[in-house]
């Protein structure tokens, strides 16, 4: 554990542990991926989430938006600054930045699905606006886990054709 956190530090790319939905009878009929394209592949460095592109084709006039969010679930404690230092009040905040873009087919009933990246927040952004109830309370974050949701949805659709979560 110590050792993949150092290495997220550093800035290396880690294949999150994601589940991939892909459901074509959510898209027109007859979409299908590109010659040589597939399904999104969604790695997390830091605190930034980057998907890749792909193309379907088959999808005739239907456009289609892409979105990608990425959650920060920030926990910690309020220390009273007393010779204790005791804890006084537990918290967590979820933060959410969302990445959106609409997708036009083009006249050959294919679609191109441009790479997206969205930046979570950090523990040092989230302490720079965090405040304990007290003033005099000192903020403790013991941990902030990152989440993310990836969909592709085609126009008409209820529910996406592809769904990343990790």
């Amino acid at each position: 554990m110590i050792l993949a956190l150092a290495l997220l530090s550093l800035g290396f790319a880690t294949t999150v542990q994601a589940a991939t939905l892909v459901d074509l009878n959510n898209a027109p009929q007859g979409a299908h991926f590109a010659r040589g394209a597939g399904a999104p592949v969604c790695t997390v460095t830091g605190t930034t989430v980057n998907c890749t592109g792909t193309a379907i084709e088959g999808v005739g006039n239907t456009n289609a938006t892409v979105e990608l969010a990425v959650t920060s679930t920030v926990s910690g404690v309020c220390h009273n600054p007393g010779t204790n230092s005791k804890v006084v009040e537990p918290f967590s905040k979820s933060v959410t930045t969302t990445t959106s873009s609409e997708l036009t087919s083009t006249r050959n009933g294919r679609l191109v699905v441009p790479a997206q990246t969205t930046v979570g927040t950090s523990t040092a952004d989230f302490l720079a606006t965090f405040k304990c109830p007290n003033p005099n309370w000192r903020p403790e974050v013991t941990s902030n886990v990152l989440s993310f949701e990836y969909t592709l949805t085609f126009a008409g659709f209820t529910a996406p054709a592809i769904r990343i979560t990790g």
